[in-house]
């Protein structure tokens, strides 16, 4: 499997942070705009609608239509670990239905000091069949997704 990965300095505290990524307002806040996105269902680990917090085992159900180009192209995620320990945390999610044959999400965050924290993405997948020219999210690439993601962030909770 291929690997991307990335990583930004947010100057806001850890807490603000792992609690921002532990939402689907999170999510939908540093989707953006051209990719689409509609989140159409989240279901807790135990069955319940829109948890407040994504835990392990919640699954999300999305699609994402890329510059508005083609059909949506359906998503499904599952939380499959979340851990937060000592000023550090992390949650894995991984498609279970959609574009790709394999696709893991891994966020990573530590804190710095008091008000700096490390938000690090990992993520592993493998193209389908047609290969990167057969997938709208290939084209567009991994890196402006992820900077746009990390600027967001930023803007969002830096003070």
């Amino acid at each position: 499997m291929a690997i991307y990965q990335r990583e930004v300095w947010v100057d806001a505290p850890f807490e603000d942070v792992w609690r921002f990524y532990s939402t689907t307002d999170g999510l939908e806040a540093l989707t953006p705009g051209w990719m689409n996105l509609r989140v159409e269902g989240v279901r807790g680990p135990d069955g319940e609608a829109d948890p407040d917090v994504l835990e392990a085992g919640t699954q999300i159900r999305m699609s994402l239509r890329p510059f508005g180009v083609g059909p949506r192209q359906r998503w499904t995620s599952t939380i499959v670990e979340r851990e937060e320990e000592n000023y550090a945390a992390m949650f894995r999610d991984e498609m279970s239905d959609g574009p790709f044959p394999e696709w893991e999400h891994t966020h990573q965050f530590y804190a710095g000091d008091l008000q700096q924290t490390l938000v690090r993405d990992k993520v592993e997948y493998r193209f389908p069949a047609l290969g990167e020219a057969g997938n709208p999210l290939a084209k567009v690439g991994f890196e402006p997704m992820f900077l746009y993601r990390h600027a967001k962030t930023k803007h969002l909770l830096e003070r």
